[in-house]
């Protein structure tokens, strides 16, 4: 009896190291994810999102989650990202969702869309209007899941080689603008391009192309754009400009709630960050820039060039939403958001502003 009970002890012992074991072996399973972005390795503040979203996911995860992020350098296809995460080559991404607008029309207006809603109204509609929702249902044929990825708040209408007196002055000139935008320039005469960000400078250098937008002085300095071409423009395009996180959805599916919970946490806090690191950049540039940069002269758009904007993008948009009822779908409700947000911005920013 007492040799039986030894042995029914030892099995009960060994079975509880092993299960032990087995456990702690669960609990230190990693999963290592890669994000493919849009961007260069140094282009602050739009890599840092990806790369902060990764660190605090390893953190709160306490490393059961590992995410290596590739910049375009690594990946040679910086507007390939959709298509790189939708096939499950990357777990995720890092772009912004006017990029595949030749793919999928109805991506179109969750990074921007002229005359648009600002940020705050913006990361309202995604939060508490529906845009989030919205969002989810434009992505789902591509079974990607989409989130904000960080917003660059109102963007400057670009950087030209001469200055735009009249509607006439546009026309013919070659210009990198993207999005919905873009094709506002191309209705207004202009010869309109996408060039990816390592290629800019050069272009503009080169005369490849006669002007182009980027985001505003915190980026764009550091570029080095007002070297080739002095006008700096003030925006109409872009009043906020939010960036995407993409996950592919076989893949998010597969992970654990918690860790589920804690990369959306991460995405949302880091694209946060990213707009105030964003909006901190724009403050230092704006407030050297007189003084450090003499030579760059800050313009407005002639009043005859924003009429023609404005009337362009009424007339396009109808045009687009007349066989696209999920793009319809979305642009009525940013409408209709802004709208009702817009009485609200005007009394709390606009009315202070105008008297301080």
């Amino acid at each position: 009896m007492n040799n039986l009970l030894k042995k029914t002890t030892k099995t009960i012992i060994i079975s509880a190291v092993l299960l032990g074991l087995g456990t702690q072996a669960h609990a230190k399973k990693v999963i290592k994810w890669r994000l493919a972005t849009t961007w260069g390795p140094t282009l602050t503040p739009f890599i840092d999102a990806p790369r902060n979203m990764a660190k605090m996911v390893e953190e709160m995860s306490n490393g059961r989650l590992v995410i290596k992020v590739d910049a375009s350098n690594k990946h040679k296809s910086p507007f390939g990202v959709l298509d790189m995460v939708k096939a499950g080559q990357y777990e995720m991404g890092h772009s912004a969702s006017y990029y595949w607008k030749g793919k999928d029309i109805n991506t179109l207006p969750f990074t921007a869309m002229p005359f648009g809603m600002t940020t705050p109204e913006q990361y309202s509609w995604f939060y508490h209007g529906g845009g989030l929702e919205l969002m989810q249902k434009a992505y789902k044929i591509h079974k990607v899941y989409s989130f904000p990825g960080g917003n660059a708040g109102g963007q400057m209408g670009g950087w030209f080689r001469k200055e735009i007196n009249s509607l006439a002055d546009l026309k013919g000139l070659k210009m990198r603008i993207p999005g919905f935008s873009g094709e506002i320039m191309a209705d207004l005469g202009l010869a309109v391009t996408n060039i990816a960000s390592g290629e800019l400078y050069t272009s503009l250098e080169k005369g490849t192309i006669d002007a182009l937008e980027w985001v505003g002085p915190g980026m764009d300095i550091n570029m080095g754009f007002h070297k080739v071409a002095p006008y700096y423009y003030t925006g109409w395009h872009e009043p906020a400009a939010e960036l995407q996180f993409l996950v592919n959805q076989k893949k998010y599916n597969k992970l654990p709630k918690d860790l589920q919970q804690i990369l959306k946490n991460a995405m949302k806090l880091s694209a946060y960050d990213m707009y105030i690191q964003n909006y901190h950049m724009n403050v230092e540039a704006w407030s050297g820039m007189k003084k450090d940069y003499p030579g760059i002269q800050i313009k407005s758009f002639p009043k005859d060039v924003l009429d023609a904007m404005k009337a362009s993008n009424k007339k396009l948009l109808t045009e687009k939403t007349e066989n696209a009822p999920l793009l319809k779908e979305v642009l009525d409700s940013q409408d209709a958001y802004k709208l009702k947000a817009r009485k609200w911005t005007k009394i709390s920013d606009y009315l202070y502003l105008k008297d301080n």
